[in-house]
């Protein structure tokens, strides 16, 4: 007993707020994550209003990547998928899912009528 009077504990955590839905922008899920892109959609659906869509890849490291629907609006699907592959997929490995923050610029051009 006299060994516990001496004994302190301290205990330190760091809290913020949980925020739904628990992704910003999209997943990459690496071939052999411990969830597939199924799991994670049906719980996005669960938490969220926001909508992801699935795109699959064929790939040795990367297996499905969700990114939400606002963004595939603005870049075409290959390109994310390009960016992906060459940005991304160096930085993991096939057990890993890897959260993304995307910020998409689009840039328009119109051509004025001239008359």
């Amino acid at each position: 007993m006299e060994k516990d009077r001496n004994r302190r504990s301290i205990i330190r955590t760091r809290i913020s707020e949980f925020v739904l839905p628990p992704i910003d922008d999209g997943l990459v899920l690496g071939k052999n994550s411990p969830i597939g892109h199924v799991a994670v959609g049906k719980a996005l659906s669960l938490l969220s209003t926001t909508s992801f869509d699935h795109v699959p890849i064929e790939d040795d490291v990367i297996g499905d990547i969700l990114v939400r629907s606002a963004i595939m609006r603005k870049i075409p699907k290959e390109q994310l998928i390009e960016f992906v592959l060459r940005v991304i997929k160096p930085l993991m490995g096939p057990e890993e899912i890897i959260h993304l923050d995307i910020e998409i610029e689009v840039e328009i051009m119109l051509e004025s009528e001239q008359s």
